[in-house]
């Protein structure tokens, strides 16, 4: 999933962790960076493998996050080199490649976690958190992300809520809302001007491993409710693009 990092801002000591970011394709490695910026992190964000083992090797990351088919070296041929000469700094597979063989093949090249594409936010950011925390990098949870502006509204993570920041006392209230209003909310900011389809909230919201084969309302359910809670201003927070999904106007 992509957040929009440009509404946070770093907390402080914490958030100058680096994370090596080694992803071929630009999208995903844009995504996986804006998701660590949002949480606080610092991403380095690599497209080769063998440039990603030169940065690795030259230390001062907190944790990898590791492609398999990469472009140089395999995501298998970086961990097993790395590991040859830095057995502690913690390496995070993601790949699509899921099979029981590949799983296994990534743990016995080193890899501390092996996730499988697609996967959600909630899923990466708490793999992530583990990780830093079993090795001492971080003592505490990943911290929540900061309030984001989101057309009209101000919407704050931590608090599940939305308000009005231009409206009267009386009518900005805050407004409670899901954790998935949040991520769908969060998900329309990042992509501004562009259409989310609805096969990728799915996806990247409910967690759908193969979204082409769920016949489903839930999409079109929720984003009615979500518009009912934010009332008159929904209709310019998320338009309908018949036949193609949902956007947030730019």
């Amino acid at each position: 999933m992509v957040v929009d990092a440009q509404n946070d801002a770093s907390p402080g000591p914490v958030a100058k962790l680096k994370v090596l970011v080694v992803e071929d394709e630009e999208s995903i490695r844009i995504g996986l960076c804006d998701v660590l910026a949002f949480h606080g992190l610092d991403p380095v964000p690599v497209a080769r493998g063998d440039d990603g083992l030169e940065r690795a090797l030259a230390g001062g990351h907190a944790l990898v996050l590791l492609d398999v088919m990469l472009p140089g070296l395999s995501g298998f041929d970086v961990c097993e080199k790395l590991r040859r000469q830095d057995a502690r700094t913690p390496v995070l597979m993601l790949t699509a490649r899921g099979s029981e063989e590949d799983v296994l093949r990534g743990f016995r090249c080193g890899a501390d976690d092996y996730v499988v594409k697609p996967f959600s936010v909630r899923e990466l950011t708490a793999r992530v958190e583990a990780l830093l925390r079993r090795t001492g990098e971080r003592e505490a949870s990943l911290p929540e992300p900061r309030p984001f502006a989101c057309g009209a509204f101000q919407i704050d993570p931590g608090k599940l809520t939305a308000h009005a920041g231009d409206a009267t006392p009386a009518v900005s209230a805050a407004i409670d809302l899901t954790r998935r209003d949040v991520e769908i909310l969060q998900l329309f900011t990042a992509e501004r001007g562009r259409i989310v389809s609805r096969r990728r909230l799915l996806s990247e919201i409910w967690g759908f491993p193969d979204p082409d084969r769920v016949e489903t309302r839930s999409v079109d359910m929720h984003i009615a409710k979500l518009r009912k809670k934010l009332g008159a201003e929904a209709q310019a927070l998320i338009e309908t693009v018949r036949g193609e999904g949902y956007r947030h106007p730019a």
